[in-house]
């Protein structure tokens, strides 16, 4: 049982003051009766209005986002736009990014509520692939894909990167599939192979592809299968 202040807040954008305003002026109603005490218990079973408008506790939120460049992976930023300033939900500061994307890389960012989901994506032992589209700056290298696929060492690390396989598009277009997070990691394992990164877009994480009708800076719900798709 939640206090109905406390229920309505955690379940809108409103704060306890702004609610215990509206309760004054007679806007909030529990089963079709106007609430007087903001202290009043409820269960969430009750059919909770403001003005007729009826409220209910959140479930889960999970999105998908076509990141452009210029638009970095985190919740605030005192230089650039955040990928967060994008969605525009109610309670968008509970959202949460999992899997960041530098500031100049493009694509398929997802975002949540579900901490216990952003743990399964981002877990090492998720095994969760992410592929990119990868523009490099000089040809590609007839060794590159053994390379890749032995584990590419980055310097500063203890150990090699896990295999990664490589798709050649053609001499400088690859796609790069692996199953890290490393800092800067795909600009790093092209860098440790005497290559560097011009352009880099992710299409996919896990089971869930990049939605080709979402122009750069739009974002949609998952589907259930997409969020499902994501497990221990």
């Amino acid at each position: 049982m939640l206090r109905v202040d406390k229920y309505i807040s955690n379940a809108t954008d409103l704060s306890r003051s702004e609610v215990k305003r509206m309760i004054k002026y007679g806007e909030v109603t529990v089963d079709d009766e106007p609430v007087t005490n903001p202290g009043q218990k409820v269960s969430g079973s009750e059919d909770i209005c403001i003005e007729g408008s009826a409220i209910s506790m959140p479930t889960n939120r999970y999105f998908m986002l076509n990141k452009p460049a210029g638009v970095v992976s985190a919740t605030k930023d005192n230089n650039n736009s955040t990928a967060l300033d994008l969605i525009y939900e109610h309670r968008s500061a509970e959202l949460q990014i999992a899997g960041r994307l530098d500031i100049d890389t493009t694509g398929l960012l997802l975002v949540t509520d579900d901490g216990q989901w952003n743990h399964r994506l981002t877990s090492p032992r998720s095994d969760c692939q992410k592929i990119y589209q990868v523009k490099l700056g000089v040809p590609i290298s007839p060794d590159y894909q053994e390379k890749l696929a032995n584990g590419v060492w980055l310097e500063g690390e203890k150990h090699p990167c896990l295999p990664a396989t490589m798709e050649v598009i053609d001499d400088q277009h690859v796609l790069l599939s692996i199953a890290e997070g490393k800092y800067h990691q795909v600009k790093r394992m092209f860098a440790a192979l005497g290559n560097h990164v011009e352009a880099l877009h992710r299409t996919q994480v896990g089971g869930i592809v990049l939605d080709e009708d979402l122009e750069p800076g739009d974002y949609r719900p998952l589907t259930e299968a997409e969020v499902a798709s994501i497990h221990e």
